[in-house]
């Protein structure tokens, strides 16, 4: 199953969405838990900052810090897409690094501000 997703997906037919009984999201806390879930809303080749990820969230603007610490606690970045979420002026972080963010929001053809 996740190799079929993952093959989906770099072959740009899909998200490697799996459902979520597959994963194991237990060792975090609820709220990291209810930020990386979230990131499930956002869809492929969308960017949004995150100030605009905390608001669809239902958080004020001022959480956009601890959005962004949640996500970079997320174990598995592919099938919970926080690559999608960037900053204000620029990419912000990526737990795989920087690199690897500019790669996926290109794969999906993501234009990111």
């Amino acid at each position: 199953k996740i190799l079929n997703a993952l093959r989906g997906y770099f072959l740009g037919k899909s998200d490697p969405f799996l459902p979520l009984n597959c994963f194991s999201l237990d060792a975090l806390t609820p709220f990291t838990r209810s930020v990386i879930l979230g990131t499930r809303r956002i869809p492929k080749g969308a960017a949004v900052t995150y100030t605009e990820f905390a608001r669809m969230l239902g958080l004020p603007p001022s959480c956009r810090r601890a959005v962004g610490g949640a996500l970079g606690r997320n174990p598995l970045p592919l099938f919970f897409p926080c690559h999608r979420i960037v900053g204000r002026a620029g990419l912000g972080g990526f737990s795989s690094g920087h690199g690897w963010k500019r790669r996926l929001l290109a794969h999906e053809e993501a234009e990111v501000g």
